[in-house]
């Protein structure tokens, strides 16, 4: 693959897929910029080798329709302070074919939100895939989707792909559009390459012990990722809503606690697959956990064991002797993996578990362990408690993180490979 370090961009366009989907608040003020800071260092290095840039990213999910509140015009100011040089607007994707062509060495475009185009993502609008006619509509829109990425490429001379949060999609920005390039014309950005380097460096470069600690609501979701990571793990932490389904097969009462009853032999067969191959399971099943009457940020709260919850209450945390366990499960690793908040971190009374879980890791990482972060909550914590400076390395993606830990290649890395 071609690199951007060994790359001279003077007198060339280049149009760059970044991934500026970032927060915004009502009045359409972005409330985190880790995304387009990620962005920067590729960003720069082809400003400062004298070329031009054209940047094309999504935000949110408008499924192929105009949403002003989604549109990238939002992120201009806040783009051009970050760049340190004015940013010049494109308010439709296909016909930016003038505002490109008059780009001048050092001038940058930012194109509107590439997925108010239904031909970004390539699927069919408005029609089930039940109907008769879906295959028909499938593919003709796979063929516009080529003409979109055709155009977008048109724009340029260059196509570099720094998104690693929509790698995983086989979209007209992130893999289509690499077709139109020949193999000196396409590479991974900064970000990119930085990603894929500390993915491997997780995965195929273990120093153990390797501890991985996996939250999220369901275990349905990351079976694949589990299921890998039980064939390289020494420790597997799971926390967060997919501790209550195995409260429940352990015989716990769970209350109101989310738990996915048609799945719990998944549960059953994680429990199973660690035993086989050796694996500490870690969960807060025989210890305690935070409870609440309400999911909401003010509601009652208490402390009780994971497997005796009262009926109307549910979990939202780990609790302090779990906590103590995660901790003293990460202590001494020297490989961590974390992906998936221990509660409902967004509601501060419930912080207490994946504050616990941070601070075991950067306690970790400063004793010389290699910690990746990664998926939107994961980073959220590790932001809100202040600590980003305190471990390896944050991911800026969440679904391609976790396909890269599953073991499936990403069509965005295919299509730079070519």
């Amino acid at each position: 693959m071609q690199l951007i370090d060994k790359f001279n961009f003077a007198g060339k366009k280049a149009i760059v897929r970044v991934d500026f989907n970032v927060p915004l608040d009502e009045n359409g003020k972005i409330t985190d910029d880790t995304r387009i800071r990620g962005a920067l260092p590729t960003l720069k290095k082809v400003l400062a080798d004298g070329g031009s840039l054209i940047i094309m990213s999504h935000m949110g999910k408008p499924k192929g329709k105009v949403n002003p509140k989604l549109s990238l015009s939002q992120i201009v100011d806040a783009v051009s302070a970050a760049l340190g040089t004015k940013v010049q607007f494109a308010p439709d994707c296909g016909k930016a074919q003038e505002a490109a062509s008059a780009l001048k060495a050092g001038d940058v475009l930012l194109l509107e939100n590439l997925r108010f185009y239904p031909e970004e993502e390539g699927k069919p609008v408005g029609i089930d895939k039940e109907d008769p006619k879906y295959e028909e509509a499938k593919a003709a829109m796979k063929a516009s989707q080529k003409e979109f990425a055709k155009t977008l490429a048109s724009y340029a001379d260059v196509y570099v792909m720094d998104a690693f949060g929509t790698a995983h999609r086989k979209h007209a920005s992130t893999a289509v559009i690499a077709d139109y390039f020949d193999a000196d014309s396409k590479m991974l950005g900064y970000l990119m390459e930085k990603e894929v380097n500390a993915v491997d460096n997780v995965l195929n470069n273990i120093k153990r012990p390797f501890v991985a600690i996996m939250g999220g609501s369901k275990v349905s979701t990351k079976i694949g990722i589990i299921e890998n990571l039980l064939g390289k793990v020494d420790k597997l932490i799971l926390c967060g809503g997919m501790t209550y389904s195995f409260a429940k097969v352990a015989g716990g009462k769970i209350g109101n606690s989310i738990c996915e009853d048609d799945k719990l032999d998944i549960a059953r067969s994680v429990i199973a697959k660690a035993k086989e191959q050796g694996v500490e399971l870690i969960t807060a099943v025989e210890h305690d956990c935070v409870i609440a009457d309400n999911y909401a940020p003010d509601a009652n709260f208490k402390v009780c064991r994971t497997k005796d919850i009262p009926d109307g209450w549910e979990g939202m945390d780990a609790g302090p002797e779990s906590r103590e366990v995660f901790a003293k499960a990460i202590e001494g690793a020297k490989t961590i993996l974390w992906n998936g908040p221990a509660g409902v971190f967004e509601f501060d009374n419930f912080t207490g578990g994946s504050k616990a879980i941070a601070e075991a890791i950067a306690k970790a990482t400063k004793e010389g362990a290699f910690s990746l972060i990664g998926g939107g909550d994961s980073v959220a914590c590790v932001n809100k408690f202040g600590m980003a400076d305190q471990v390896s390395y944050i991911s800026t993606g969440g679904g391609a993180l976790l396909e890269c830990i599953e073991g499936k290649e990403l069509p965005g890395i295919k299509a730079i490979r070519g």
